[in-house]
C-alpha cells in the first residue's frame, strides 16, 4: 500500500501539490496559545516532508503560480500605491520607506555577521520580514547571476530552509512587539488613545457620524402629519436639521409620491421616513403618529459594493460626503481597503480604490453610484483576457535585463508582473468597465498562486532541508529574531518621535510598512477598536511592492 502510495505521487507530482495544500490548509489555522503556523508556513512545511520521498517537478509549474499570485499582489493595492493619498499621504509613504529601509538593512547585517550564504540570507530576509514574494524574485535573480546549475540549486534549496526557520518569529514576534511591546517603549495606552482619536474623528457615543449612521439599524416608517407648523409648509430639507432623516415618499390624495429634498408636506400627508433607529425614535416619533401603510413602505432597495474612481471623491470625508446632495437617503455599512475593514467614522477619509458598501433605495443608490464609481455588483465572471495580457505584458518589461558590472540585472518576469499589476489596478479606478476581477477570484489567485509556488519550492528542496536545518537551525533562528525585532522597535520610535504619528493609527502603520496583517489584528485586538487599521492601508501598497523587490536586491548586494 504504502509503495503504491509513494509511486502514485512520484508519477503525478500534481497529486504531492495538492496534497501538501490539503494538509498546510488543514493545520495551517490552528491555533495554540493564541497563534498559528499560518497557511504558508504550514504548507511549507507539509511539502518538506513530502519532498523526502524523492518526487520532480517541473520548475516551470513554480513560476507559473507564483506570477500568477504577483499580479494579483500588484492588482489589489495597485489604486491606493498610485493615486492613494490622503492628507496625512506624504507623511505615511516617507515613514514606510525608512522603515523598509531598515528591513533591508538589518537582515543583510545580520546575514553577514552570521556568515550566510546567499540562499540562506534570502530565506532570512524573506522569512524574518514575513514577505514570501521574495522567495519567488530571489529565486528568478540567482538563476541569472551565471552560476553553475549545482551552485543555483544549493542557493535555491538554502531559501526555504532559511524562511522556515525564521517566519514563526517573523510573525509572532512582529504581532508581539507591535501589539504588546510598542505601546509601553512610549508609554501609551493603546485602547484609551484609539478611543481618543476615534472622538477627535467625530466618533464616540451622542454624536451625528454622518454616513457613519449606515453602520447602525437603519429604520423605514410611516407618519400622517397633522397641523405642526415645525412641520408643513417648508422644504423637507429644513424641518430636522443636523439630524440624516429622509422623508422617501409619501402618500397624499390616494397616491404615491416620491420626495425630494425640497419637497413640502401638507396636512394629512403620509410619508415614510429613513434613517438611523435611535432618531427615528427619539425625534420623528414623539413629533408625528405612526401609521401602518404597507404599500407607501413597499420601497425598492440594495445593499451595493461600490469601488470608488471619482478623483473628485478621493480624499474626502464621510461626513463632507454626507453633506452632498446625491447621499441623501444613502446609508454606509462598512469600508473595506487593501481587503482590510477600516472604521466608519465622520472623519474618515476617502480613497479612490476603496469599496464603499452601500444601503438605501434604488433611486438614491444609483444616483450615489454615478458620484462615487463603479457598481461592483456580485458577478462570478473574470476578464481573462485582461488577466493573461497584463501578465504576458508586464513579463515580456520584466525580460528586459541589463548588465551591470558583470552582473545581468532584470526586473524578472515576474517583478513585471507585479509592475503591470499595480499600473492596470490603478488604471481600473480611472476606467472600470476593463479588467473585472472579482474579489473572491483575485483571493483565490493571491492564495492558490502563492501556496502552489510554496509547496513546489518545499517539495523541491525536501531532500536537503534536514541537513541544512541541522546546520544552520538555531543560529538561524537566532538571527532571524534580531532581524525582526530591531526594524519593528525602531520603527515604533521613529513613527511616534519623528513622523509624530498618533498612537491610534501608529501601529497599524508599522504592521502596514510590514505587510504583516497577522499584526494588526493583534493590534486591533489589543486596543479594542478597529482605529489602527486607518494607518494600515497606504504602508501596505507600498510594503507590499518594495518588499517583494528587495528579494531581487538581496542577491545582487550579497552576489
Amino acid at each position: 500500500m504504502s509503495e503504491w502510495f509513494v509511486g502514485t505521487l512520484r508519477n503525478y507530482p500534481e497529486l504531492a501539490i495538492f496534497l501538501s495544500l490539503a494538509i498546510g490548509f488543514s493545520i495551517g489555522s490552528r491555533k495554540i496559545a493564541g497563534f498559528s503556523l499560518g497557511n504558508v508556513t504550514a504548507t511549507l512545511l507539509a511539502a518538506v516532508v513530502i519532498g523526502q520521498l524523492g518526487i520532480t517537478i517541473s520548475p516551470n509549474v513554480k513560476s507559473a503560480f507564483f506570477i500568477l499570485f504577483i499580479f494579483a499582489i500588484g492588482y489589489g493595492v495597485g489604486p491606493q500605491f498610485m493615486s492613494g493619498l490622503t492628507k496625512e499621504g506624504p507623511k505615511q509613504i516617507g515613514f514606510s520607506l525608512v522603515v523598509l529601509a531598515l528591513c533591508l538593512i538589518v537582515p543583510i547585517l545580520c546575514a553577514r555577521i552570521a556568515g550566510l550564504d546567499l540562499g540562506y540570507t534570502a530565506g532570512l530576509y524573506a522569512g524574518s520580514q514575513t514577505i514570501s514574494a521574495s522567495i519567488g524574485v530571489a529565486s528568478d535573480q540567482i538563476s541569472r547571476l551565471g552560476l553553475s546549475p549545482e551552485q543555483v540549486k544549493t542557493y535555491n534549496d538554502q531559501i526555504p530552509i532559511g524562511y522556515a526557520v525564521t517566519y514563526i518569529f517573523g510573525t509572532i514576534g512582529s504581532a508581539i512587539i507591535l501589539a504588546q511591546l510598542g505601546p509601553k517603549l512610549i508609554g501609551v495606552d493603546l485602547a484609551k488613545a484609539c478611543k481618543d482619536y476615534e472622538a477627535q474623528m467625530g466618533g464616540g457615543d451622542g454624536l451625528e457620524a454622518g454616513l457613519t449612521s449606515a453602520y447602525r439599524q437603519i429604520e423605514l416608517r410611516a407618519y400622517r402629519v397633522g397641523n405642526d407648523p415645525s412641520i408643513v409648509g417648508q422644504p423637507v430639507k429644513q424641518i430636522w436639521p443636523g439630524l440624516r432623516v429622509f422623508v422617501e415618499r409619501l402618500r397624499r390624495g390616494g397616491a404615491i409620491i416620491d420626495a425630494d429634498a425640497s419637497t413640502v408636506l401638507a396636512p394629512g400627508d403620509i410619508v415614510a421616513i429613513s434613517g438611523r433607529r435611535e432618531h427615528i425614535v427619539e425625534t420623528i416619533t414623539p413629533m408625528l403618529e405612526e401609521v401602518q401603510d404597507r404599500e407607501l413602505l413597499d420601497v425598492p432597495a440594495e445593499a451595493i459594493d461600490i469601488f470608488v474612481t471619482n478623483r473628485k471623491v478621493g480624499g474626502l470625508t464621510l461626513l463632507e460626503l454626507s453633506e452632498t446632495d446625491w447621499a441623501r437617503g444613502v446609508y454606509l455599512r462598512k469600508i473595506t481597503r487593501n481587503m482590510v475593514e477600516i472604521p466608519a467614522l465622520p472623519g474618515t477619509q476617502i480613497l479612490r480604490g476603496d469599496i464603499l458598501t452601500l444601503v438605501g433605495g434604488r433611486r438614491h443608490m444609483e444616483l450615489a453610484i454615478q458620484h462615487l464609481g463603479y457598481a461592483d455588483r456580485p458577478v462570478e465572471a473574470t476578464d481573462i483576457a485582461f488577466l493573461g495580457a497584463g501578465i504576458v505584458l508586464g513579463g515580456f518589461v520584466g525580460a528586459l535585463s541589463y548588465t551591470i558590472g558583470g552582473i545581468p540585472i532584470s526586473l524578472s518576469t515576474s517583478g513585471g508582473a507585479l509592475l503591470a499589476g499595480l499600473v492596470l489596478g490603478w488604471l481600473r479606478t480611472i476606467r472600470p468597465v476593463f479588467g473585472r476581477i472579482p474579489g473572491p477570484a483575485l483571493w483565490l489567485m493571491n492564495t492558490l498562486g502563492l501556496n502552489v509556488f510554496i509547496a513546489v519550492v518545499g517539495i523541491t528542496a525536501g531532500p536537503g532541508f534536514v541537513a541544512g536545518l541541522k546546520a544552520v537551525g538555531l543560529s538561524l533562528f537566532l538571527w532571524g529574531a534580531i532581524a525582526t525585532a530591531v526594524p519593528m522597535i525602531l520603527s515604533v520610535y521613529i513613527g511616534f518621535y519623528v513622523f509624530k504619528f498618533h498612537p491610534a493609527i501608529l501601529f497599524g502603520a508599522c504592521a502596514g510598512a510590514r505587510t504583516t496583517t497577522a499584526a494588526l489584528g493583534m493590534i486591533q485586538e489589543a486596543a479594542k477598536s478597529k482605529i489602527p487599521a486607518l494607518g494600515y492601508g497606504m504602508p501596505y501598497a507600498i510594503g507590499n511592492t518594495v518588499l517583494t523587490i528587495y528579494g531581487m536586491v538581496i542577491v545582487l548586494l550579497n552576489s
